[in-house]
């Protein structure tokens, strides 16, 4: 091991930067630390400027030769890629949750064979992205999707490497190269990718990864001429930052942003799945953006769900989530515990009432919480907290229920729980959301389009609209006969 090498759990991580096909240390650090005991992991390169501008170097150097590689190979290398995490999911599930705190078993069994599937869907997707040609008064129109450039990818820490490979995948199947950016607070799993990456062939310089804390290395990256998208997911403040610094570059921008989900739950639901579902928002510690963390409850069935809702998470186990029998791990950092907290305690002085939870536990722990007697227009219904705090809320009627769901600056994510289709298509229909979810919850396919509407989020991820955000899309006119004098 070496002084720029820290070991979690067997498992040797480098923490310096992967820029231009090498590790490139800094002259500042700063310090990572579990969530599980708040116990020290080491001290990971500090970036700033000048390694944002290395980085960007790196990737505009590299990006010729990868935009001109076939896209047989390019779909090769990405294969090749998601073989080497499928080799370390086990390395990776705990490095992840040793950093981020969520649970082992999820990272096992779901989440890292997800990020190996990333690599593969988007390597297979670019292999069948065609346009038919059409005609306009004779002309042919061909469309084709060209690679636009250096991308940086700024991702969030609550499912750090599900998320980077979100972006990386489609951008490195598209033909860019890219300078990934992880949060501060999980930057583990970001540098055992470059590492795979490198094992799996990718040439030097088209994946990057510079760590360092938000504005500091985050401004350098984002508004640097020679970069040609940006895709965040984060916090709306950070977004706005960042269309700022885009701004004078008009670089394009995709965005995924916060959320306030609401679950709509009518009398004639499966009220046993309609539980199932509402508890399930607990997952990562309900630090996930997609939760939909306001329960709006129809009045008839509200007393019923209510006691099933508490006789079923107050059977959750809250610990370590190395441990196989956790179902809720600890929040992410101290700030973030605070935050929780604060949000609750604000709402419980303003006349809401905590029906399970309310309160921290032992180190960076928050009891589930479920929050009644909760007004509309408060500070717990309308703005995001990002922990395990749930409020729930009655309707007597489905234009109540509809009224109240969009009754949010956000726009993410929406989800019903009906035994009715035919309520089930009018009530998703009116819904702002860019995911509807009938009956079930975080049903993710690749092909479908994600993102967020309102303040949710800019843009959408997944299948063509991956590269259609990319890539540089251009149509080419031919005239017809247009080669008769040719020679």
């Amino acid at each position: 091991m070496t002084e720029h090498t820290l070991t979690v759990a067997g498992v040797a991580v480098d923490t310096r930067h992967w820029i231009g096909g090498e590790r490139v240390a800094s002259a500042d650090t700063f310090t990572d630390v579990s969530p599980i005991d708040g116990g020290v992991l080491g001290e990971i390169a500090r970036g700033g400027p000048a390694e944002a501008a290395a980085a960007v170097a790196a990737a505009k150097a590299a990006f010729p030769g990868w935009a001109a590689t076939p896209r047989a190979e390019r779909a090769r290398i990405l294969h090749a890629v998601a073989d080497g995490v499928e080799k370390r999911i086990e390395e990776l599930a705990i490095v992840e949750t040793t950093d981020n705190g969520a649970l082992l078993r999820s990272h096992r069994r779901g989440v890292m064979p997800r990020v190996a599937h990333n690599f593969r869907f988007f390597a297979d997707w670019l292999l069948t992205l065609d346009h038919d040609d059409f005609e306009t008064r004779g002309h042919t129109n061909h469309v084709s999707w060209d690679p636009a450039g250096p991308c940086v990818l700024i991702t969030p820490w609550n499912a750090p490497l599900m998320l980077a490979t979100w972006k990386v995948a489609p951008a490195l199947a598209a033909g860019d190269t890219v300078v990934l950016k992880p949060a501060e607070w999980s930057p583990l799993t970001a540098s055992l990718l470059a590492d795979i990456a490198a094992e799996a062939g990718l040439p030097a310089g088209v994946l990057n990864v510079v760590q360092g804390y938000g504005s500091e290395i985050g401004d350098a990256l984002t508004s640097h001429p020679d970069v040609r998208r940006i895709s965040f997911t984060g916090s709306v403040p950070t977004a706005r930052r960042i269309a700022a610094s885009a701004a004078p570059q008009l670089t394009p921008l995709s965005l995924e942003l916060g959320g306030k989900s609401p679950l709509l739950v009518f009398a004639d639901a499966d009220l046993a799945l309609a539980v199932d579902l509402a508890v399930e928002q607990y997952d990562n510690a309900g630090q996930v953006c997609l939760a939909a963390t306001r329960i709006l409850v129809e009045e008839s069935v509200a007393e019923e769900f209510t006691r099933r809702f508490v006789d079923k998470a107050t059977r959750l186990r809250q610990g370590d989530p190395r441990d196989e029998a956790t179902d809720i791990g600890p929040t992410i950092h101290p700030r973030q515990l605070e935050k929780i907290d604060g949000f609750v305690r604000r709402a419980l002085a303003a006349g809401a009432r905590a029906v399970i939870g309310g309160h921290p536990r032992d180190g960076q722990y928050y009891a589930p919480t479920l929050l009644t007697d909760v007004a509309q227009d408060s500070e717990i219904v309308q703005e995001e907290v990002f922990g395990p705090v749930l409020t729930l809320q009655t309707f007597t009627g489905e234009d109540e229920a509809v009224r109240l769901a969009n009754d949010t600056r956000f726009g993410l994510a929406a989800t019903l729980a009906t035994g009715d289709p035919e309520r089930a298509a009018r009530v998703s229909a009116q819904l702002v959301a860019g995911t509807v979810w009938i009956n079930c919850f975080f049903v993710r396919d690749l092909q479908a389009p994600f993102g967020g509407s309102r303040h949710s989020g800019v843009g959408r991820e997944g299948g063509t609209w991956s590269f259609d955000f990319y890539c540089d899309l251009k149509n080419t006119v031919t005239a017809p006969n247009g080669w008769q004098n040719h020679g």
